[in-house]
């Protein structure tokens, strides 16, 4: 099953309203992308910490509708 990128663009933008999103189809099938995620709510968290934003953000999508996330998260400068 697969989700589309808007989707996930908007679940982040959702939980994280001032986040800078890219969303990356990295196989053409809807299942496995790469998001760069740049969110002053990841200051002074551990790369761990930002990635669990994230991934709560996409409502335990992850493993079912969405098989794989490459996450990338940063501060913005």
């Amino acid at each position: 099953m697969a989700m589309p990128a808007a989707e996930i663009e908007a679940m982040i933008r959702a939980a994280l309203p001032d986040a800078i999103v890219e969303i990356t189809d990295l196989a053409g099938d809807g299942d496995h992308y790469s998001a760069r995620v740049v969110s002053q709510a990841f200051a002074g968290l551990t790369r761990v910490k930002q990635h669990k934003l994230v991934y709560d953000a996409l409502g335990g999508r992850m493993g079912g509708q969405l098989h794989a996330l490459q996450l990338t998260t940063s501060v913005p400068n």
